[in-house]
């Protein structure tokens, strides 16, 4: 089976082919945008399709990044996924950004616990913990990061993904660290969604509401005649 992987989580607008029964990536194309995800994305799958010597007739499963990540992004990567399965009729796998960094993470330091966490700003920390055997324990979920702290203290986790140095610094010890990129690499999220196989259908993960809130002092209470 041929997966298209499709990652729009953060900066990089990225597409790969991997034949999973080979264990093999035939193409990728990466653009590192930062924002113009939506522009670029079909160009970017075509680009990958081409370099893999495919089209999307040979195709036997789409995959995505479902987040946590960038609004937007998550929205345009997602949206065509399920775009693109519901018109050639294939099972559409999504793969989160923490367990992609996390998988990434165990290859390197294999047999380990690893806390993957992202800096989400606001003293906040997306964070997801994986046992020794790489299961899931722990989010993904909002922490603070005195909690990201004691739980990869306690573990004596690998860390992952952005916030990896914010909590090694904020523990005040040292820590074994994996990738500290806000996503893995495109091949990772394909992997694993052969290795998941179909479930449900991806929708963007989204730990906290949209920074644009009303403010209260403009919400008007109803008054009676």
């Amino acid at each position: 089976m041929k997966v298209l992987a499709i990652d729009c989580a953060a900066s990089l607008c990225a597409a790969c082919v991997y034949d999973a029964a080979a264990g093999l990536e035939l193409g990728r194309s990466v653009l590192d945008l930062g924002k113009g995800h939506a522009e670029h994305l079909m160009a970017v799958i075509a680009d990958a399709l081409k370099t893999a010597a495919t089209d999307y007739a040979g195709l036997g499963a789409i995959a995505v990044s479902v987040g946590p990540g960038s609004f937007t992004g998550l929205r345009v990567g997602v949206s065509t996924a399920r775009g693109l399965a519901l018109a050639l009729k294939l099972p559409a796998i999504g793969v989160t950004t923490l367990e992609a960094l996390a998988a990434e993470a165990a290859s390197a330091f294999p047999g380990r616990a690893v806390l993957a966490a992202l800096d989400a700003g606001r003293e906040e920390i997306h964070a997801a913990l994986y046992d020794e055997m790489s299961v899931l324990t722990y989010g993904p979920a909002v922490a603070t990061l005195a909690d990201a702290v004691t739980m990869a203290s306690e573990r004596s986790a690998v860390l992952a993904g952005t916030a990896a140095t914010l909590i090694a610094d904020a523990a005040g010890r040292t820590f074994d660290i994996g990738p500290r990129a806000a996503t893995a690499d495109i091949l990772t999220y394909a992997r694993l969604a052969a290795a998941k196989g179909q479930g449900e259908r991806p929708k963007p993960l989204y730990l906290r509401g949209a920074d644009a809130k009303p403010q209260a002092g403009f919400i008007l209470s109803r008054q009676r005649p």
